[in-house]
C-alpha cells in the first residue's frame, strides 16, 4: 500500500524582528589639555619615580630680605651725681691711764735698742710719738724728750769722739798732734761714757713713767715741754 504523503504542518507565522533604533554617538566635551595629557601619559614605574624624586634639584630658596637699618639710640644724658656728704670727723680715742704709762715707759726704754743696733733707739721713740701724739699728751711728751736725749747723748758722744780724732790726725802733720794724742785718749774715754749715761738715764725714766710719775731729762725735758706746748 503506498505510503501517504504527509505534508509538513505550516509553520507559525514569523514575528517581525524589532527595528534597531539608531543611537547617536555623544561626543564628550573636550577636557583641558593638561588633563588630556595626564590621561594619555604612560604610567611611570615606582623605582624610576623614586630616583627622579631623589635626583630632582632642590629649588633655590629666595634670598633673605636685607635687614632694616636700626636707628642709633639717642645719647643718654646722665644726671649729675650729687657729691657724697663728708664723713664726720671722729677724734681719736684717748689712751687709758694704764696704756699711757706703758707707752711712755717703752719710749724711754727704746734707748736699749742702741746697744744692739746702734741707731734704732731714736727711731723707735719718734715712731711712738707720731702714733700717739693725738691720743695722749703724756706719751707724746716722754717720747719726744727720749728722742732728743738719745740724739744728744748717744750720737752726740760718738760725733764728738770722731771730730776730736780728726783734728788730732790733721795736727799730727806739724808734730803738735802727736802731743795731743794722750789728751785725745782721755777725752775719748769721757765721751764714751755719754752713751752709757744715756742708757742709765733712759732706764730711770722708764721706771718712773711706768709708775705714773712725771719725769724729765736734764735740760732736754724743759726744752721739749716748751716746744710742744708753745
Amino acid at each position: 500500500m503506498p505510503a501517504k504523503k504527509t505534508t509538513p504542518p505550516e509553520s507559525a507565522p514569523k514575528k517581525a524582528a524589532p527595528k534597531k533604533t539608531a543611537h547617536k554617538r555623544v561626543t564628550p566635551p573636550a577636557e583641558p589639555i593638561e588633563q588630556a595629557v595626564t590621561l594619555t601619559e604612560p604610567a611611570v614605574p615606582a623605582s624610576i619615580a623614586l630616583v627622579e624624586s631623589v635626583v630632582a634639584p632642590v629649588p633655590a630658596e629666595p634670598p633673605a630680605p636685607a635687614p632694616e637699618p636700626v636707628p642709633a639710640p639717642a645719647p643718654t644724658v646722665m644726671a649729675p651725681v650729687p657729691p657724697a656728704p663728708p664723713m664726720p670727723y671722729t677724734p681719736p680715742q684717748p689712751l687709758s691711764p694704764g696704756d699711757e704709762r706703758t707707752w711712755a715707759m717703752m719710749a724711754h726704754l727704746s734707748v736699749l735698742l742702741n746697744l744692739i743696733t746702734g741707731i734704732l733707739g731714736p727711731i723707735a721713740a719718734i715712731i711712738i710719738y707720731m702714733i700717739y701724739k693725738d691720743r695722749s699728751r703724756y706719751v707724746a711728751y716722754h717720747a719726744m724728750q727720749s728722742f732728743v736725749n738719745q740724739l744728744i747723748w748717744w750720737f752726740g758722744g760718738g760725733m764728738l769722739i770722731g771730730i776730736m780724732w780728726a783734728i788730732v790726725g790733721a795736727l799730727s802733720a806739724i808734730l803738735i798732734g802727736i802731743v795731743l794724742i794722750p789728751f785725745a785718749i782721755l777725752f775719748t774715754l769721757v765721751f764714751a761714757l755719754l752713751p752709757l749715761g744715756a742708757v742709765i738715764y733712759g732706764i730711770i725714766g722708764g721706771i718712773q713713767t711706768s709708775q705714773g710719775q712725771d719725769f724729765k731729762y736734764w735740760l732736754v725735758g724743759d726744752w721739749t715741754r716748751g716746744t710742744l706746748t708753745g
